[in-house]
């Protein structure tokens, strides 16, 4: 299967940003190829994973995650209004390493790029990651949300790249789908490769891939459950009280 340099680990300058419309394709060929991968272990007990050997050219394998969701577990819109918007904002609300999030430009309605700054335990040193995410949100039943970030070298545009955090310059991409199934429930599919660069060894990163993409999904899902608790103990004091 042929991918194009967009959709590698490899960043693209900020002044030669791809398509929309060809990233989201790209995203389509790789998510359909997905089920054919090396499978690998469960988690969570609801999180699928497996992997595939790097492209052609590349340098960091792809490893994916899957899991089915019931609507009162999270629904259709509860994925896409948190993944899809503010994205970088709500993953820091989930992955404890992500410490802040920034979006360096808002490029159009379905398009911004984003620069995420992690801090792990030393002696890793913190991590930036800066990426462009692309939207695409189909209604026709059954509904479909693809959720695309590559990584981004904002370099060229030195008013940017002084919003950046400092630290080493990690890379990834990632392609993620949420899609309404026949059986009623809610699939969150993902695919990505990764490079966290300065001295941790590429094995490493490879190694422990499958753990830190299954952990996502759990750490969102408490998260949402604690927003929703929040938002009943706001509603229920005012539906209680007398009208005035």
């Amino acid at each position: 299967m042929a991918i194009d340099y967009q959709l590698r680990v490899k960043p693209v300058k900020v002044t030669e940003l791809p398509p929309e419309d060809k990233l989201i394709a790209q995203a389509h060929s790789v998510l359909d190829t997905t089920d054919s991968w090396n499978q690998g272990k469960t988690y969570h007990n609801i999180v699928k994973t497996s992997s595939r050997a790097k492209f052609s050219g590349e340098t960091a394998n792809w490893h994916c995650r899957v899991s089915e969701h019931s609507p009162d577990e999270a629904t259709f819109d509860d994925f896409w209004s948190r993944l899809a918007v503010n994205k970088g904002q709500n993953e820091m609300k989930y992955v404890s390493e992500i410490k802040k999030a920034t979006l360096i430009k808002q490029i159009s309605p379905s398009q911004a790029i984003w620069s995420m700054y992690y801090h792990f335990p030393a002696p890793v040193s913190p991590r930036v990651f800066t990426v462009l995410q692309t939207i695409q949100l189909k209604e026709d039943s059954p509904r479909t949300g693809i959720i695309v970030s590559i990584a981004v070298d904002l370099s060229a545009d030195p008013s940017l790249a002084k919003l950046e955090e400092k630290g080493v310059h990690g890379h990834y991409v990632s392609v993620e789908r949420i899609q309404e199934l026949d059986n009623g429930k809610i699939e969150w599919r993902l695919a990505t490769s990764s490079r966290a660069e300065g001295n941790i060894p590429q094995f490493l990163t490879e190694r422990s891939m499958a753990t830190s993409i299954s952990r996502d999904v759990p750490g969102f899902l408490t998260w949402l459950k604690s927003e929703k608790e929040k938002a009943s103990a706001v509603e229920a004091p005012a539906a209680s009280s007398p009208a005035a």
